[in-house]
């Protein structure tokens, strides 16, 4: 082969690859020390950014296979739909997962159908910006329908809602809001509740706004998607965007956050199941579900 060539081969090999990932689905399992010591485990799947077509069949039998994890609780953090007739496939995938105790929140594509953008316009400008003034169309997806299903099954809306569940025994309060990425996010000052067994913030985009709000509140653990967890990675630099204005470096999984005067709280941002219908390539950041075991803080230490 030609010297001049090797670039087009590596760059049609790169590409390839990258089309070929959207579809290499994984699951991903950390552990979690925020339950109070000496707590039974307490399994939670985080689902985000789906992003479902009718025609994603692969990715809906994968999904369903996961109810055999048989986790004690589903976390939803947006992004479920990418076309106009996606719900019933939607709710076919989750499946049998629509029988445990679950909570949801909506992100902008669970609003808004995708549109086809500039991908150059996210690689430069996809670090804290909101995409509130972008929208000014009206909501063409059928959130309604997919919230009424949802909440039909026994899903608790956490949209600029509270809620609670008893999962296993153990009460758990939550506290959500819609989506931050759309400004629709109201935050209100509610301390966690101090008497559950654990108090939970759920949020699509990890803005820092939210994530200051509820570790201020004492909230221990923040569950997120939103990010893609950068979708396009470089190898050894990590994430070059994630959509917000939460640091690169905490683009995907398990972290911590804290604000001066608080104790950090733990956060998991999931790097979802989809993309946009208009961008279906990932590098280096296959699709992923997450089953997070949460744990007793003396069975592998307290956060520091």
């Amino acid at each position: 082969m030609r010297p001049l060539l090797w670039p087009v081969a590596a760059a049609a090999a790169g590409l390839a690859w990258s089309v070929a990932e959207t579809r290499a689905f994984t699951l991903r399992r950390v552990t979690v020390p925020v339950l109070a010591p000496g707590s039974d485990p307490l399994r939670v799947l985080h689902l985000s950014d789906t992003h479902m077509t009718p025609g994603q069949h692969r990715k809906q039998r994968w999904l369903q296979s996961l109810a055999e994890l048989q986790p004690d609780l589903v976390v939803n953090t947006g992004d479920n739909l990418a076309h106009l007739d996606a719900v019933p496939s939607v709710l076919s995938a989750y499946g049998d997962l629509l029988d445990v105790p679950g909570v949801f929140v909506f992100g902008s594509n669970d609003y808004f159908s995708p549109e086809r953008k500039n991908p150059v316009r996210y690689l430069t400008g996809g670090t804290g910006v909101s995409s509130a003034g972008t929208f000014q169309r009206t909501a063409d997806l059928p959130f309604e329908e997919l919230r009424r299903a949802l909440a039909g099954h026994g899903w608790v809306d956490l949209n600029n809602r509270q809620g609670e569940l008893e999962v296993d025994g153990r009460r758990l309060s939550f506290d959500g809001v819609d989506d931050p990425h759309l400004e629709y996010d109201v935050l209100v000052d509610r301390p966690a509740d101090a008497t559950a067994d654990l108090a939970i913030g759920v949020a699509h985009a990890p803005y820092l706004r939210v994530l200051d709000h509820w570790n201020r509140l004492g909230y221990p653990l923040i569950l997120a998607g939103h990010t893609h967890g950068g979708q396009l990675r470089v190898p050894l630099l990590g994430a070059l965007v994630t959509n917000c204005d939460l640091d690169r470096a905490r683009a995907r999984g398990l972290h911590t956050h804290r604000t001066d005067g608080h104790d950090p709280s733990w956060m998991h941002v999931s790097a979802g199941l989809g993309t946009s219908p208009y961008a279906q390539v990932r590098f280096a950041c296959r699709p992923e579900a997450t089953l997070l075991t949460l744990t007793g803080i003396d069975s592998s230490g307290s956060l520091s």
